[in-house]
């Protein structure tokens, strides 16, 4: 048999080189084939354990006989749905294969050689992946001690070069957020070619926070300020990938040129069309969530373990151990998490709130491994 001879290795750009594939949370069937395990279940992801909702189910059962047809590139229905829903006008959002779609497009539309960026640490890792991609400096500004943004210490780094600043509120992987009156002093004098991204993919978990500020007044003002919603998390559409930003038109006008043309498939425009008149469904996900947020709490206390208190539905806990070995032992009892080392944070967990079911295997569990 002739051997194909060796290729030799392509060269690529030196900052291509330097972005690190993302890391999922690790699929259940994937630890069942490892583990030879059943009963599995995922606290990795942020995923809502309800589901979506039977309006969302039934919408995609009827487009799913045309998807031998290219969908609404304008997502015409959907913009207008959530334009009313929202208030604001439909050319004011843009919509994208999940969010991590528009932060994406942020850094191809407005990064250029010199331009830098300004994030919190750890957060959102698609952000930095944004200014690599787009060879544009980024500045990682830790987290205070309580894990929250630290808006002074990321205001100080602004300079002439600044172009893009990401605050996740709240924020991933801490759960924590930042207030109407932090936002508004760090707001304040930035210059103008600079561009607040607002990530609020967990928006529907912390509005009821008197604390928690309604940012889509900003864009309202007409600022420079963008804000990034999902549908994956409240919604549990994570498998059809659709997410949104809003925004001036002006600057979704710039989005729209350089988003990928039928993006957003025809059923998650439909799912997430039907999704947003199930405020019922909505409801009992935040039931379900505050019922899952007190009862990892007592224990956490129980145990020790301080945590981060969430506006979002995970938790970030302090093992006080190293959190590699929790998370395999975790594993191995069929309950799968996310790990602190990805962040760097050598002793924490982030753990998806989810039922009463698997919250109460998860709690068993890490009661076994910790003794």
């Amino acid at each position: 048999m002739t051997q194909t001879p060796a290729a030799k290795p392509l060269e690529v750009a030196e900052n291509i080189t330097r972005l690190v594939a993302y890391v999922p949370g690790k699929p259940i069937e994937e630890v069942e084939r490892e583990l030879g395990i059943t009963g599995i279940v995922k606290l990795a992801s942020n995923e809502n354990s309800l589901g979506p909702s039977p309006k969302a189910i039934e919408a995609v059962h009827q487009w799913a006989a045309k998807m031998h047809q290219y969908p609404d590139l304008t997502c015409y229905r959907l913009r207008h749905a959530l334009g009313a829903a929202l208030d604001i006008a439909p050319d004011m959002l843009v919509f994208g294969n999940g969010s991590d779609d528009i932060i994406h497009l942020l850094g191809v539309t407005f990064l250029e050689p010199g331009d830098e960026v300004i994030q919190a640490d750890p957060s959102f890792v698609r952000y930095e992946a944004a200014a690599i991609l787009n060879n544009a400096p980024i500045h990682l500004v830790p987290l205070t001690a309580d894990w929250v943004h630290d808006l002074d210490a990321m205001k100080a780094k602004v300079n002439a070069k600044t172009r893009l600043i990401f605050i996740a509120n709240p924020n991933n992987p801490t759960g924590t957020i930042v207030t109407r009156a932090a936002l508004d002093r760090f707001l304040e004098g930035l210059p103008e070619r600079v561009l607040v991204i607002l990530d609020e993919a967990y928006y529907e978990y912390a509005v009821a926070d008197p604390a928690y500020p309604h940012c889509l007044d900003y864009v309202r003002e007409g600022r420079n300020v963008i804000l990034l919603r999902t549908f994956s998390k409240a919604y549990g559409l994570a498998g059809h990938r659709i997410g949104y930003g809003i925004m001036r038109p002006d600057l979704a006008g710039w989005l729209e040129r350089t988003r990928e043309p039928f993006n957003v498939n025809y059923m998650a425009q439909a799912a997430a069309e039907a999704a947003i008149t199930d405020t019922d469904h909505v409801a009992r996900t935040m039931e379900m969530t505050e019922a899952g947020k007190r009862a990892f709490y007592a224990a956490f206390e129980e145990l020790g373990m301080p945590y981060a208190p969430t506006h979002a539905n995970f938790v970030w806990v302090d093992v006080r151990r190293d959190c590699r070995e929790v998370y395999n032992a975790l594993l191995h009892k069929g309950v799968i998490t996310r790990t602190g080392a990805l962040w760097n944070a050598l002793t924490f967990l982030r753990v998806t709130i989810g039922n009463e079911a698997e919250n109460t295997k998860f709690l068993t569990a890490l009661r076994e491994v910790l003794a």
